[in-house]
C-alpha cells in the first residue's frame, strides 16, 4: 500500500496556504474530521504546553490520516524521542521549539530523519501504510519524504542564526511564534512594531534563499496576517479549538442577549 500523503505538504509545494488547527481541549476522533470539514489541512497536537498523553496523541493521529489532515506534533526540544515515538505511530510531522541555530537544527535532524540524513531508529507502526508495509528501506524513504520538520523561531537569536537553520539539509519550514519572538525582542504582543517586521523580513528572506517554507503562530490580529502571509507565510496556525468555541459562543450569546432586549422594547 502506498504512504498516506501529507497534506500540509502538499499545500505547500503546490505554493497554497497550509493551514492549521490546534487540538488544545478536544481529544475525539471527530477532531481531525471537524478540522477538515473547516478548511483546515494540519492538526497541531501540543506536547509542549498541552497536556496530550502519548495515548491521545497516536488516537488523533490514527483519525487524521484518513480524514485527510496531517497530524502535527509539538514536542520539546528536550524530547525528540517522544517527537519520534509520536512519528512512529502516525504523526506526520514535528513542530520543535526554541530552535536558535545550527546546532539545534542538527539536533532535529538527527533525532527525526531516517538516514542518510538523520539517525533515526526503525520502530513504525505501519499506520502512514494502512499497516502494509513495505520493505524497510523503501519504507523509510516514503515516510521520510511525507514527514514535514518544523523549526520554530522564538528569539533575537534564532533570528539572527534563521540563515543556517534554513540551511540544514531536513529542515522544512522555519515557524515564527508570534508570542514568544515578540516577547524575546521586548515588545509583547506588538505584531506590527518594526522589531517584528524586521523579523519576519530577515526569516522570509532566510527561507527564500534555502528554498524552505515560512510559517507562523501566534498572530491572530487580521492587519498583521495579512501583511506576513504576502511576505511568504504559507505553513499558518489558524487558531485552536478552544479558541474558535468561545469566538463562535461568545458571539451567539451577544446576539441572543440583543435579540432579548429588542423584545423587550416591541
Amino acid at each position: 500500500m502506498a504512504v498516506t500523503p501529507n497534506t500540509a505538504k502538499q499545500q505547500l509545494i503546490a505554493g497554497k496556504p497550509a493551514l492549521g488547527f490546534q487540538a488544545s481541549l478536544a481529544r475525539g476522533p471527530a477532531v481531525p474530521q471537524l478540522a477538515r470539514a473547516a478548511g483546515y489541512h494540519w492538526l497541531c497536537i501540543d506536547g509542549e504546553h498541552g497536556s496530550t498523553s502519548i495515548s491521545d496523541t497516536v488516537q488523533l493521529c490514527v483519525a487524521s490520516l484518513p480524514a485527510g489532515i496531517a497530524p502535527i506534533v509539538r514536542a520539546r526540544p528536550q524530547a525528540l524521542d517522544e517527537a519520534a515515538r509520536a512519528l512512529d505511530n502516525g504523526a506526520q510531522g514535528v513542530i520543535v521549539p526554541n530552535v536558535n541555530g545550527a546546532r539545534e537544527a542538527g539536533n532535529m535532524i538527527e533525532a527525526l530523519r531516517y538516514a542518510p540524513r538523520g539517525g533515526r531508529n526503525w520502530g513504525a507502526s505501519g499506520i502512514q501504510f494502512g499497516y502494509e508495509t513495505p520493505n524497510v528501506a523503501q519504507a523509510q524513504i516514503d515516510m521520510d519524504n511525507e514527514i514535514l520538520l518544523v523549526a520554530m523561531i522564538e528569539s533575537a537569536e534564532g533570528v539572527a542564526n534563521a540563515g543556517e537553520i534554513a540551511a540544514t539539509d531536513g529542515v522544512d519550514v522555519l515557524f515564527i511564534g508570534g508570542i514568544d519572538l515578540s516577547l524575546g525582542l521586548g515588545v509583547p504582543s506588538q505584531f506590527g512594531h518594526p522589531r517584528m517586521q524586521s523579523a519576519f523580513e530577515t526569516v522570509a528572506a532566510a527561507c527564500r534563499q534555502h528554498g524552505k517554507h515560512l510559517g507562523m503562530g501566534g498572530i491572530y490580529d487580521e492587519e498583521w496576517t495579512v501583511k506576513y502571509m504576502r511576505l511568504g507565510a504559507r505553513f499558518v496556525a489558524g487558531g485552536s479549538d478552544q479558541a474558535f468555541m468561545l469566538a463562535q459562543a461568545k458571539a451567539r450569546a451577544r446576539f441572543l442577549e440583543s435579540c432579548a432586549q429588542s423584545s423587550k422594547t416591541t
